[in-house]
């Protein structure tokens, strides 16, 4: 996968300006990480907007994700004193202790109002994250229907609006935005794999070869098992050789990605294995670690 690629189109820069001045408006921030990539799929710029404003992490899409390293990560949230929580927004699961743990922050906050007689006032928050972490399912669960719109394209929310819950809770939603520099070439696949990044900015076929290698190294068995082709040992190849290619066109023939003439459809076969990890057909993964 090319190193340059343009992640940072100019309406996330405007949307990052927005969010600063809408941040004024709300009580409490809901930041949406993807639950596989907690790491690479959180934008540091937040951390500079937000300051001292309360918080919750909320780590999505745990469904896909690895619930052994999900545990870790949200040990490691509490270890540095962040809130968080691990949900599937798409299954309505984890909603209610979401709105538990949000009144318990605002609660001081929900008593002074009350003392002075807003009886009442409504908690409200902003949901932000980067592209495709599940804002717009989030909300639409939190709110019991179809409030925003949502999409497995990056950045399909466009611009904010407030959306009412059946409680007390009102809700922002914001456009996805990811930032300026990716901290890592390893972040980057992380992303793209995750589809947080459009496929058609760099070359998908790139993406899932360094994504399959990825996939080989932290979880050999589901990769054999989903796709039929034994891993050898990697440790003993020939280093003028990529031994990734040869289990690359393996598992493309195996899936049946062939073309006339016998030769393996790469580019069909790459769509494949990323729709393959983004729908969890592969089996429940995390990418990284605490």
């Amino acid at each position: 996968m090319a190193n340059e690629i343009n992640w940072f189109p100019g309406h996330m820069r405007k949307a990052l300006n927005e969010m600063r001045e809408r941040l004024k408006l709300v009580d409490i921030v809901y930041e949406t990480c993807d639950c596989r990539i907690p790491f690479s799929s959180r934008n540091p710029e937040l951390d500079k907007m937000i300051g001292d404003k309360p918080r919750i992490v909320i780590l999505n899409k745990a469904d896909l994700a690895d619930p052994v390293k999900t545990s870790r990560w949200l040990a490691h949230f509490e270890s540095i004193g962040v809130k968080a929580i691990a949900i599937e927004a798409s299954h309505k699961k984890g909603i209610d202790k979401l709105y538990q743990m949000t009144e318990e922050i605002l609660k001081a906050k929900l008593d002074s109002a009350a003392a002075k007689g807003r009886i009442g006032r409504p908690m409200r928050a902003i949901v932000v994250g980067c592209p495709n972490t599940g804002k717009s399912t989030l909300i639409n669960a939190l709110a019991g229907k179809k409030a925003a719109v949502t999409g497995d394209r990056p950045g399909v929310t466009k611009d904010f609006k407030w959306v009412t819950t059946p409680g007390r809770l009102e809700l922002m939603d914001m456009a996805g935005v990811l930032w300026p520099r990716i901290a890592t070439r390893r972040s980057s696949i992380c992303l793209a794999m995750c589809g947080s990044v459009k496929d058609d900015i760099s070359d998908i076929v790139s993406t899932a070869y360094d994504s399959m290698k990825m996939l080989i190294e932290l979880y050999p068995g589901l990769m054999t098992n989903r796709y039929g082709v034994e891993i050898p040992d990697l440790t003993e190849a020939d280093e003028f050789q990529d031994p990734y290619y040869d289990i690359f066109l393996a598992m493309g023939k195996k899936r049946g990605c062939v073309m006339s003439g016998g030769r393996v459809d790469e580019d069909r076969f790459a769509r494949l294995l990323l729709n393959d990890f983004r729908e969890g057909r592969i089996g429940r993964i995390t990418l990284e670690v605490p």
